[in-house]
């Protein structure tokens, strides 16, 4: 990413002490706000968040693997991924990559605004190109909305402009920071039937509050619109409120998958829980020509 590209978009989106675009790693355009309430850090290549941290709290909400990819055409492993318009394989086994392509292209930034709340608002959006077409052949208008404030709240709204409907599936792939997975446990899920992945794909039944204690893959259906995640370490909750999503994946690949990922290091499985706000498995979403539809989950880290 060259300096005047950086120089242009400030001048088009930087507020003076409050928003500012600078060039991350890889040379990717990445968007640092610093508000009266929180920090965040939003990288335009791939529209991912890749840090949120309210004023006064220790750590970051975010995980971002200190090994992870800047690099056009991968992804990168932290903060909020999207999945878009399919979360894991490719549904139709034409060899496309898993978790659909918007995870690993530049988006274009379209707007910044400072709100009376004291809160701002990033604005991204995708549309289709033809690289996208040969790979996804619909017309769409993709936009990710992203509000940091007390909380932070991500909103993915997926328009059809073609002239017939298309399916979909989709993810907030969110890397939360954990001080010690031990002492991780993720309200909300009790008695939710889930797809044990790393069991071949057996369905189960969740019993009590979710542990980890080895690898988790699990894609959970007919899950509550608010679930809890416990850090006894950082002595904090994160609260996770969504619309739009029936479904949830909880992920944490422990130490032997850890360990063969170029991009995490050793160690990263302690430090990390991914828990999903997702449209998967059998929640597949049909939008119709002219018809949008919204994908929303908002962040906030609760203390007593």
């Amino acid at each position: 990413m060259t300096e005047k590209t950086i120089e242009q978009l400030n001048k088009d989106f930087g507020i003076s002490g409050q928003v500012e675009v600078v060039e991350g790693k890889g040379g990717f355009p990445v968007v640092e706000i610093s508000n009266a309430k929180a920090t965040a850090k939003i990288s335009v290549y791939a529209a991912q968040v890749l840090s949120f941290q309210p004023v006064g709290e220790p750590a970051d909400l975010m995980f971002v693997s200190e090994n992870a990819y800047y690099k056009t055409g991968k992804a990168t492993k932290g903060g909020i991924p999207i999945c878009w318009p399919w979360f894991g394989p490719d549904p139709e086994s034409q060899g496309r990559a898993s978790h659909g392509f918007v995870r690993n292209r530049m988006w274009t930034l379209l707007s910044v605004e400072a709100l009376p709340s004291g809160d701002t608002k990033v604005r991204f959006g995708m549309s289709p190109s033809e690289d996208t077409l040969a790979i996804w052949p619909y017309q769409f208008d993709l936009v990710l909305e992203v509000l940091v404030g007390d909380s932070l709240t991500v909103t993915l709204i997926t328009e059809n402009k073609d002239d017939k409907s298309f399916s979909m599936t989709q993810a907030f792939h969110t890397y939360f920071t954990t001080g010690d997975i031990s002492q991780v446990k993720v309200l909300g899920l009790d008695g939710k039937n889930y797809i044990d992945k790393p069991d071949g794909g057996a369905e189960k039944a969740q019993t009590g509050e979710l542990m980890v204690t080895a690898e988790v893959d699990r894609i959970y259906q007919d899950v509550p619109s608010e679930l809890t995640i416990e850090d006894g370490d950082l002595g904090r909750r994160i609260r996770i409120s969504t619309s739009g999503s029936s479904t949830a994946i909880v992920w944490n690949p422990w130490m032997e998958i850890a360990e063969k990922m170029a991009d995490l290091a050793t160690q990263d499985y302690q430090r990390f829980i991914c828990v999903e706000t997702a449209n998967a498995a059998d929640e597949v979403i049909e939008v119709a020509p002219g018809t949008s539809y919204v994908l929303k989950a908002t962040y906030a880290i609760e203390r007593d």
